[in-house]
């Protein structure tokens, strides 16, 4: 099978996902007609979970039911995956997930409790681009001056994150193999020590959220080199992205998106999509999203598909050409 025909298989499957239950859909026109679960896969009072608990409360004032955010962090968000995976496909428990666990987990720590077709993709909510920052003492007023000075120190300078397989550990080693960076890559156990270390100096470049970027940027703690995603963060306009400054192509974010049990009936996961579009329309959520370094999304269904295949298909490429393994 051809790798056109393998996608479109791939896709037109994932959402079909969402039809197996279309048989109930004139019963379910009142939907929600009681509390909805929104499981969050990532510990409490982290950017993840606020972005969660933000969500749910704006689908309730739409749809006019609470939406009942329940955290079930740990394993990178595996735990929570697996526990929506195996619930009823009623439109009662979704799941507000990442890429991290959609795209990247899969690939890195097999097996998981769970499989991409157990979920219906309802739409993608936002994208949390990360922030190319270097310590002040790096020698290199933009990317392409990093670029070339790291090239002519091979090995001198190190990249942190807050663990491996994590999106701003990948945005740093899609980087360096897009760029030929020879860095040594260091892992910490958070995003805590691993900022601490580069306002110390001890590593010379993190991949930082908006959110925590900005505030050190103004501050002239940390150098803004780049955006990682594929277009402009709204919190930074004048900062480019890594694909304007010659690597046509790069993309890399936290990239939020719900889903549902697979066979929800397909009416359910209309409005659902529905509901999410006209959250994104708010001019206070967009305002709110811009303060969180969010970037809103949006779309079809079949456009989260799309996007969940080629999330998988190039994080499995990365880990395969750079051999990273979680020890």
């Amino acid at each position: 099978m051809s790798k056109l025909n393998r996608r479109h298989v791939f896709v037109h499957g994932l959402v079909a996902a969402t039809l197996l239950g279309s048989g109930a859909a004139f019963a379910q026109d009142n939907y929600p007609s009681k509390p909805v679960r929104l499981i969050s896969p990532w510990p409490v009072g982290g950017s993840a979970d606020v972005t969660t608990r933000l969500v749910g409360d704006r689908l309730a004032a739409l749809l006019g039911q609470p939406f009942v955010v329940e955290s079930r962090g740990g394993a990178a968000g595996t735990i929570g995956f697996g526990a929506v995976a195996r619930s009823a496909p009623d439109g009662y428990t979704l799941l507000l997930g990442t890429n991290s666990t959609y795209g990247i987990a899969p690939h890195l720590l097999p097996p998981t409790p769970y499989k991409i077709s157990d979920f219906a993709p309802v739409a993608l909510v936002a994208a949390n681009p990360q922030i190319i920052s270097v310590h002040p003492s790096v020698p290199a007023k933009d990317l392409p001056d990093f670029i070339a000075h790291v090239r002519a120190h091979p090995g001198r300078y190190s990249y942190g994150s807050g663990g491996k397989g994590g999106t701003s550990h990948m945005a740093s080693v899609l980087l360096a193999t897009t760029a030929g960076l020879n860095m040594l890559d260091v892992p910490y156990r958070g995003t805590g020590p691993s900022l601490q270390a580069l306002l110390a100096g001890e590593i010379q470049m993190v991949a930082l959220d908006v959110a925590v970027a900005k505030p050190l940027v103004e501050a002239g703690k940390v150098r803004a080199l780049a955006v990682s995603s594929s277009r402009r963060s709204p919190a930074m306009p004048d900062l480019p992205t890594i694909a304007e400054l010659g690597y046509p192509g790069f993309d890399s974010a936290t990239v939020y998106a719900l889903f549902a049990p697979a066979g929800t009936p397909a009416n359910i996961i209309a409005k659902l999509n529905r509901a999410i579009n006209e959250m994104l329309k708010q001019p206070d959520l967009q305002e709110r999203f811009i303060a969180l370094g969010l970037d809103g999304m949006g779309g079809t269904p079949e456009e989260m598909a799309r996007h969940i295949k080629a999330e998988s298909d190039k994080w499995r490429d990365v880990i395969a050409r750079t051999g990273i393994k979680i020890e």
